[in-house]
């Protein structure tokens, strides 16, 4: 681990917007879910943190069903939520100070919009320090292609070609798939 952050040798895993009203018609949303939870499940027998991001934008509104985890996935009590209404998870929220508290300098990044939220996040923890890893076959987006944009596998593949060839100095970032994240005490 090579992170700018001073002490701050833990990893977290970072599930941004797994909602209904996000996912709902997602590019291959079961399989995405189903790597989610999978790297849910080994975290927390690792006992590395996981931290639940969810945002309150547009027809999300706080408490409403689009607002609400997907219910293949449940947040244990003791687990971070962090709510958000920008597309980095960083922007107005807690996350940092979450963060900090854990001890976290890395971060493994699953989740929803590929195109949005997970690109703001990944770029906006690099920027901040943090050693950034985006779970390659556990992030989605929707079919925005009447809008100009490339299909969904398009966009995904797209955002983990060039995530996993970014740098910056004193940080690492990259990619991973779901079944070759090893979770476990970090090391400097």
């Amino acid at each position: 681990m090579m992170t700018t952050l001073d002490n701050r040798p833990n990893t977290a895993l970072l599930v941004i917007d797994v909602q209904q009203g996000v996912v709902e018609g997602a590019h291959e949303r079961n399989s995405v879910v189903a790597n989610i939870a999978g790297l849910v499940d080994r975290a927390r027998e690792a006992q590395v943190p996981v931290i639940w991001v969810q945002d309150s934008g547009g027809n999300r509104e706080q408490g409403s069903d689009a607002w609400k985890i997907v219910s293949e996935l449940t947040p244990a009590d003791a687990e971070p939520r962090v709510d958000k209404k920008y597309g980095d998870s960083f922007e107005e929220t807690t996350l940092e100070t979450v963060l900090s508290g854990l001890g976290v300098g890395r971060l493994l990044v699953a989740g929803a919009q590929t195109d949005a939220c997970i690109r703001s996040t990944l770029h906006g923890a690099l920027v901040r320090g943090y050693d950034t890893v985006l779970v390659s076959d556990a992030h989605t987006t929707e079919d925005l292609t009447s809008w100009g944009a490339p299909s969904p596998d398009l966009v995904i593949a797209h955002t983990n070609l060039y995530w996993s060839d970014q740098e910056a100095p004193g940080r690492t970032a990259g990619t991973v798939e779901a079944k070759d994240v090893v979770f476990g005490a970090a090391t400097r």
